[in-house]
């Protein structure tokens, strides 16, 4: 589960990625500009922001562009906990879609940051229909990535009859499979950065790597916990593409500071903690309450963070699925096929 704003941090980084006040000015820049395949739209600006208090305790931010009579696309960030962003408005057509993103709680711009209570998935699938209901939007179409795609499942088995279809790219179920081979399973492929990891956690520590780091977290030790984190944050930033040269990393690190770094991972970890605040099989016991809801499934092939067999297993219960599996491709939706993968998937939901 690395998508999401670490991951944008990341990428800006690195070079990895290359409030207007009235629907009018929306408009004015709602116009179809893309000339090639797998060309992003322009980049275009919210034509409404605001924010939606959904407890006493939380105020989610949102923001629509494109246009306000077309399709209506809510889009759910990674994470857990980090944030949407500018590229997340961009893989749909301006003039045809009504594009909603939010910050889910806790996350980007919504208040209180970083807030870990009364922070559960159940709490952002009613977010989301919260925003829906605020925004007088019927049915809705889905896009989500990663963790993104964990909450849209839950949000549409949860809600199916307001739901029109789904666009998920690199799926995550929350398995315990998938989370042990996100923290476990991955010492296979990077060995190295799996090791400096392990070398900051005690030796006869038994638990998940995310359970543990959650109780470092609530401790003092700042010295341990930066070791920990950092260790961390090396392999899944390895995890997030097929290539991350050992030297781009060191340039990153090397500039970084610990105390945005510690603040991006804590929701994360929080989640990771409680399985995501789902039960075992969860998501794909739940399946039979979506199978009328047309869905298209993305992944790399070589998806460290979210590998294919959740998008495969998803596939296999959903007759009305579509499952994509994009070959010299890993998690990151910045590289070319998966970019590509999406903006074709989003084109058929026109």
């Amino acid at each position: 589960m690395v998508s999401g704003k670490r991951i944008l941090f990341f990428l800006i980084c690195l070079s990895f990625l290359c409030f207007t006040s009235t629907a009018k000015d929306s408009s004015a820049g709602a116009t179809e500009q893309k000339t090639k395949p797998g060309e992003l739209f322009p980049e275009i600006k919210p034509f409404k922001t605001g924010f939606l208090k959904v407890s006493q305790l939380h105020e989610i931010y949102y923001e629509c562009c494109g246009n306000p009579q077309g399709k209506p696309v809510m889009v759910l960030h990674g994470g857990p906990g980090y944030g949407s962003y500018p590229r997340l408005r961009r893989y749909f057509n301006p003039v045809k879609f009504f594009i909603v993103l939010h910050d889910q709680r806790g996350a980007g711009k919504s208040k209180p940051s970083n807030e870990i209570r009364e922070n559960t998935t159940q709490d952002l699938v009613e977010d989301i229909e919260r925003l829906r209901n605020h925004l007088k939007l019927k049915k809705v179409l889905i896009f989500g990535g990663s963790w993104g795609t964990t909450l849209a499942l839950a949000y549409a088995q949860t809600y199916p009859d307001n739901v029109t279809g789904m666009i998920l790219r690199g799926v995550f179920t929350g398995s315990k499979e998938e989370i042990e081979f996100h923290y476990k399973g991955i010492r296979h492929f990077y060995p190295a950065e799996y090791d400096q990891l392990r070398k900051t956690i005690p030796k006869d520590e038994t638990r998940l790597i995310p359970d543990y780091i959650w109780h470092l977290l609530q401790g003092n030790d700042a010295a341990e916990q930066e070791k920990c984190l950092m260790a961390l944050g090396r392999l899944e930033f390895k995890m997030t593409r097929l290539e991350v040269p050992d030297e781009t990393l060191s340039r990153y690190f090397s500039r970084v500071s610990f105390k945005d770094f510690k603040q991006s991972y804590i929701i994360d970890i929080y989640y990771a903690s409680n399985r995501l605040f789902l039960e075992e099989g969860q998501i794909l016991r739940n399946c039979t309450k979506i199978r009328h809801i047309p869905i298209t499934l993305i992944n790399g092939r070589y998806d460290m963070a979210s590998p294919p067999i959740g998008a495969y297993r998803l596939h296999q219960r959903l007759p009305k699925s579509k499952l994509i599996i994009v070959e010299k491709a890993g998690h990151s939706e910045t590289e070319p096929g998966i970019t590509k993968a999406i903006l074709k998937a989003v084109s058929e939901f026109e």
